[in-house]
């Protein structure tokens, strides 16, 4: 609430150049109007309740520009995509494994895929063993945050960065 919408007749009024004072609500809207200031309700469940003197809209552009700078520091993380055949070669292997650890390096999750085309769908055994192969040589880097699981025709695993000190 501020200025003429709050509604209680006495108010404690703080603000900076002056002590805080209780007084009624026209007393407190004068002082605001004499600094050219807005008179905001800050805190409405005590007796009496608790008014700032200050410039409301400086107040709400200052946060949101706080809210602005704390979104823009947030750590944005999105999930990168690796696809493995069942019977992927061990150069294909190695290769696929530099993108993964770069991607972690980077703080991204990596979804691992084995991925069955036709008839491969009997070499199961051999696909987990390729992805659990592909999270044992990442283990430096991040640590599976998903075991492999087979879904339709492909299996997947995530593997999350681990957490730099």
């Amino acid at each position: 609430m501020i200025n003429e919408n709050i509604k209680e007749p006495i108010v404690r009024v703080v603000g900076e150049g002056f002590e805080p004072k209780i007084c009624s609500i026209k007393e407190a809207l004068a002082l605001a109007n004499e600094m050219g200031l807005d008179l905001v309700e800050i805190s409405p469940n005590v007796n009496p309740p608790v008014c700032k003197v200050m410039n409301y809209q400086k107040f709400l552009y200052e946060q949101k520009k706080k809210e602005k700078e704390k979104k823009a520091k947030s750590v944005k993380m999105s999930v990168k995509e690796i696809r493995l055949g069942p019977q992927t070669d061990d150069h294909d292997f190695d290769f696929k494994l530099k993108h993964a650890i770069r991607f972690l390096t980077e703080g991204n999750k990596v979804k691992v895929d084995v991925f069955f085309k036709g008839r491969t769908i009997v070499y199961k055994e051999q696909g987990e063993q390729k992805l659990l192969k592909f999270a044992e040589a990442l283990l430096d880097y991040g640590k599976p945050e998903q075991m492999p699981k087979l879904e339709g025709k492909k299996m997947l695993m995530i593997i999350a960065p681990v957490k730099k000190k």
